[in-house]
């Protein structure tokens, strides 16, 4: 039985990230998180399943919040 997921939204940063992190785990690093170009990023997040927002809602403050989020999972997967 699957659980239902809430569709994901651009201010929804650290769902986002929690789907980036299970997606790439540790092939991104603290440095690497934040010298992902902003269209890659874009695009990764669109691929996200149940992900919602559409890619013009996009702008670099979410893009910002994003990456500093999945910085934060992947310090948390650190420990």
């Amino acid at each position: 039985m699957s659980h239902f997921e809430p569709p994901i939204h651009w201010n929804d940063h650290e769902d986002i990230a929690l789907k980036l992190y299970e997606r790439f785990g540790d092939e991104f690093n603290e440095g690497k998180i934040y010298r992902i170009r902003f269209t890659d990023l874009l695009e990764w997040v669109l691929q996200i399943p149940g992900f919602v927002g559409k890619r013009e809602e996009s702008n670099e403050g979410h893009l910002e919040m994003i990456q500093s989020a999945w910085v934060y999972e992947w310090r948390d997967n650190q420990k």
